[in-house]
């Protein structure tokens, strides 16, 4: 092959540009377009229900926070009646008696000046109710003190009391041998010898409360608080002051 002929040879290749294959032109799926542009449905109407649900709830718990609220005032309203109908009054609790049973007192070491006291003695508690309703008491206790120094304990049980009723209570205390030292001991030694006269003080609270139709009131304090003088020597009772009033035996 002459040279003009490769060379028109290769210009024929250069003429006849290469033709690129093109890709057909696809078509989208019909599914897949109907399912890009399909709407999106609407979304069920919970909110509503449960914005209902919470209404009905708020309104129930008013409606019973204002019954609650009614019979509340309504319980108070009958308290009231019935308070104001009785009257309430404040009940006595009062020392009666003070009966000696024995007093004993004695020395000891002479550098350190002590004393020990026994004494027993019976106590009657009147309790007077002036109410149209009964009284429960609760169970108390009355200390027995020289010169601000406890010597013994006089228990009285919890009882109750009907309206318009006096009662009475007794109780004993002992002592045995309770050491008092130095100026006490001086104290205690020169009333018994010198004075023949021990004073004595019993003081205590008594908690009472009234009942009314199975309900009690709240707790009310009645104090006691009395002196006593007790002559060694005749083994009695020769003064005894409760409150204001004093009675000389």
């Amino acid at each position: 092959m002459t040279p003009r002929e490769m060379n028109g040879t290769s210009s024929t290749h250069h003429d006849n540009p290469t033709t690129t294959s093109r890709p057909p032109h696809s078509h989208p799926n019909p599914q897949q377009q109907h399912h890009h542009h399909r709407p999106h449905p609407p979304p069920p109407p919970h909110h509503h229900h449960h914005s209902s649900s919470s209404a009905s709830f708020k309104g129930c718990c008013c409606c019973l926070f204002l019954l609650l609220t009614f019979l509340g005032l309504l319980v108070l309203a009958v308290i009231l009646v019935i308070v104001l109908a009785v009257k309430p009054k404040k009940p006595q609790f009062e020392l009666q008696q003070v009966a000696v049973q024995y007093v004993g007192i004695s020395s000891s070491s002479a550098t350190t000046p002590s004393a020990s006291l026994s004494l027993s003695i019976k106590m009657l508690f009147t309790a007077v109710n002036p109410n149209k309703v009964g009284i429960k008491y609760s169970a108390t206790q009355f200390y027995v003190m020289y010169r601000g120094v406890p010597l013994g304990l006089a228990s009285v049980p919890g009882f109750y009391q009907p309206a318009h009723s006096l009662r009475q209570i007794q109780t004993t205390v002992s002592v045995d041998r309770v050491n008092l030292l130095q100026a006490d001991a001086t104290d205690l030694l020169k009333d018994a010898t010198l004075n023949d006269r021990v004073e004595l003080r019993v003081t205590g609270d008594v908690g009472a409360k009234i009942r009314i139709l199975d309900l009690t009131s709240p707790r009310v304090k009645v104090s006691v608080d009395c002196v006593i003088v007790i002559s060694p020597r005749r083994q009695s009772l020769t003064y005894k002051q409760c409150g204001v009033d004093g009675l000389s035996v």
